[in-house]
């Protein structure tokens, strides 16, 4: 067969463009500075341009056949795929030209993208001499970004349509400095408010206040922005603070100018701290005695009589058992047995009872090993993740998101993309439980907790390498001898690890204020910051400075004048939700509600797998389900919203109001059934002497207050000419109970 000759006119020109390319290249590279670095200078233009996000070709198959690594976390890879995966398919060296990743770019070849940028910007340039130069990768160690700097941090505009603007600084671990606003993303929390354009350009939009976001490397770094409302006739009325709260809150609704609300009356905060301490609302004696106080102080008095109260420990057994998932019953095949969720329930109870400081409490979980049925702690290791076989991912993300309030599930598959966690820290942390294991006690529904030394740690995910334990955002890894969690423990409780102390503080003010100070209380990350940072660091300080006494921080709480404030907005904090201008109405939990509704009917609830009269905060679920899933335990949580200890979110409890709830209450048994069987109801009516001594003490019995004399007016026409007939007082009764005003705290 005869061999096919070359057109020697063809390969002489194709000789002779790659020649003249190549020299063009070389003349072009030795007049330009260095060499762009991929790590540097390169992949900050791919996250830049947005070719790496997770909306393009950074998601998890890629984009028209295209992947990158999110964010940039693989360098590596993202490296081969570009130059070696299709060699001259998306870089043409001798003609940079024409190179696919650069036309694609600016739009001169269709692009599912779009255009990203001009071929006169900085990025079309670097990316040019990168590959004229041969689209080298970095053979040395680059230096790496270990934090931002914003030029400004806080900006105060005066109006709508002010202008400001941002510069991002870079600091690398080699002790350099670089200008990288061109090459960091933005973003706004609030556009409605401020918004800021791709080129760290703020434009005020409307009075409020937000936080805008820039975001290099694997780090994000925020401003705040307060936008001033444009009225000239703000006054403020100047309330005295009773403590460091009300200081730093008003200082900050003075800056925002938002005028407080006026105190609540006596009534409103008796109702009010009753049901966020005891879980109750009080009883008709308590209402009178209180009204009847004459001293100054009467209010700390109360605060301090309800928190030496069993009730309030025993409010707090119950949150921390939503928090840590407590459910009796065979729930999914490991043996979560009543025994077990008993033996933690009760020995919460009694940390909370005894007062131990929160960070004690916490640290005795963190190596409890031995029986879960007779060692209570040891159940976090059953309880916090329901599975039949522990799985130290899901542990190490749940454990982050409770005792931290941090999500870093996210860092499992790449860099977190808006907060500072990194695959690094990821594995590292997991490798705290690696080693956990759960083996048959003497009895089948016995689990025995102990830790196996000889585990390996978790491995990268990227390149496989072994992790050693390391705690969150520590550069080295912690010092053990073959079980590393009694070193987690003392970090994690430590007074000087801020994660924790500001979690703690953060959920406490939450339980008590409707919201927390961060919003939701367990999504802690740099791009979701306080509304109020300087309050939140005090809380965070006194939780620290009184040893992790709960009582105290709750007491500081409670006596503020914040707390105290009305429900009712005025003019100037009639649209504030964030800055506690005024109190939040908040409807019960599932559990304080049935409880309210026990308390004032005096006719008790039986709850399944406990003894009669058992009351709604001491109920967990007990099931006897064979598969992981919901678990409510009785139909009145599940309707109203209590956790079914699913997962450890804090969107579990459920507070909204729903269709459901109304014709629960109206026309299902829980209200009804609990009128007319003797009760409170009977002993109110026959003790009263008149009709309208019954009303007040119906509306004190429910409501906590009297009656206004429009309400006394039109309710004693119902009553007519029958004062005896307890039916009509049922129905007034059903009423007050079906109210709003009753199943919300206000």
């Amino acid at each position: 067969m005869t061999q096919r000759r070359p057109n020697t006119l063809t390969t002489s020109l194709l000789a002779t463009s790659v020649f003249v390319s190549s020299f063009f290249s070389s003349q072009i590279v030795a007049a330009d500075s260095e060499v762009p670095s991929f790590r540097k200078d390169v992949m900050p233009i791919l996250f830049r341009a947005g070719c790496n996000a997770g909306t393009c070709h950074g998601s998890a198959r890629g984009k028209d056949g295209f992947m990158l690594s999110l964010f940039g976390y693989d360098a590596k890879g993202d490296y081969y795929r570009i130059v070696n995966e299709m060699v001259g398919r998306r870089l043409n060296m001798a003609v940079p030209e024409q190179s696919l990743l650069l036309k694609k770019s600016t739009g001169s070849v269709p692009h599912t993208g779009g255009k990203r940028f001009d071929r006169s910007s900085e990025y079309y340039e670097t990316l040019r001499r990168w590959i004229a130069a041969g689209a080298p990768d970095d053979e040395a160690a680059v230096a790496e970004a270990v934090g931002l700097e914003l030029s400004t941090d806080a900006f105060v505009f005066d109006k709508s349509g002010d202008e400001g603007s941002v510069k991002v600084t870079a600091i690398f671990n080699d002790g350099t400095r670089r200008d990288v606003t061109t090459l960091a993303r933005f973003h706004s929390n609030n556009a409605s408010v401020a918004d800021i354009d791709e080129d760290g350009r703020i434009t005020a939009a409307s009075p409020g206040d937000t936080n805008v976001f820039a975001t290099y490397s694997r780090f994000t770094i925020g401003a705040e922005v307060i936008v001033l409302p444009t009225s000239g006739n703000f006054f403020w009325p100047n309330p005295q603070p009773v403590n460091y709260i009300d200081k730093l809150v008003f200082d900050r609704l003075q800056k925002l100018r938002i005028a407080p609300s006026e105190l609540c009356d006596d009534e409103t905060f008796l109702r009010r701290v009753s049901l966020d301490l005891a879980a109750r609302p009080p009883s008709p004696e308590e209402f009178h005695a209180f009204i009847a106080d004459t001293r100054s102080d009467k209010r700390a008095r109360k605060i301090d009589e309800l928190l030496s109260h069993d009730d309030f420990a025993d409010l707090w057994t119950a949150l921390w058992s939503e928090q840590l998932r407590i459910i009796g019953g065979n729930y999914a095949p490991v043996a979560t047995h009543v025994k077990a969720a008993s033996a933690f329930h009760e020995w919460i109870r009694q940390q909370m009872r005894s007062g131990r400081p929160l960070n004690e409490f916490v640290a005795e979980m963190v190596p409890a090993s031995g029986s879960n049925l007779s060692n209570g702690p040891a159940n976090l290791y059953t309880m916090l993740v329901h599975k039949p076989r522990f799985e130290p991912k899901s542990f190490a993300a749940d454990f982050s998101q409770v005792f931290l309030g941090i999500q870093i599930q996210c860092a499992e598959c790449h860099n977190h993309p808006f907060d500072r966690w990194t695959q690094d820290d990821y594995y590292g942390f997991v490798s705290f439980f690696t080693g956990i294991r759960r083996k048959p006690g003497v009895e089948p529904r016995e689990r025995r907790i102990f830790y196996d030394a000889s585990a390996p740690p978790a491995r990268h995910k990227v390149d496989q390498r072994p992790m050693p334990a390391k705690t969150l955002g520590a550069v080295q890894p912690v010092e053990h001898n073959g079980a590393p969690r009694q070193a987690l423990a003392d970090w994690l409780t430590s007074p000087d690890n801020e994660m924790f102390s500001r979690n703690l503080a953060n959920r406490i003010w939450a339980q008590l204020f409707g919201r927390g100070v961060i919003e939701p209380v367990d999504d802690i990350r740099v791009s979701n910051p306080p509304v109020n940072g300087p309050l939140l660091y005090a809380l965070s300080q006194h939780l620290v400075d009184s040893k992790f006494d709960l009582r105290s921080l709750v007491r500081d709480m409670c006596n503020s004048r914040v707390y105290q404030l009305s429900a009712q907005p005025n003019a100037a904090n009639k649209l504030d939700t964030r800055q506690f201008s005024h109190a939040h109405l908040r409807r019960l939990r599932a559990d304080v509600l049935l409880d309210s509704i026990v308390a004032v009917t005096g006719v008790p609830v039986n709850l399944p797998g406990f003894p009669e009269g058992t009351r709604g905060i001491d109920f967990y679920p007990r099931t006897s389900g064979s598969t992981e899933g919901p678990s409510f335990g009785h139909p009145f949580m599940e309707t109203f919203g209590r956790s079914s200890r699913a997962t450890i979110c804090a969107c579990e409890t459920k507070k909204e109001p729903t269709l459901s709830q109304t014709l629960h209450l109206t026309v299902g048994d829980t209200v009804q059934s609990r009128l007319a069987v003797g009760g409170k109801l009977k002993q109110l009516v026959d003790g009263s002497q008149t009709p309208e001594a019954a009303l007040e003490q119906l509306f004190i019995l429910a409501l906590s207050r009297t009656p206004t004399t429009e309400e006394t007016t039109e309710l004693r026409a119902v009553i007519g000419d029958n004062p005896q007939d307890a039916a009509v007082y049922e129905d007034i009764f059903w009423s007050l109970l079906n109210s709003t005003e009753f199943a919300f705290n206000h």
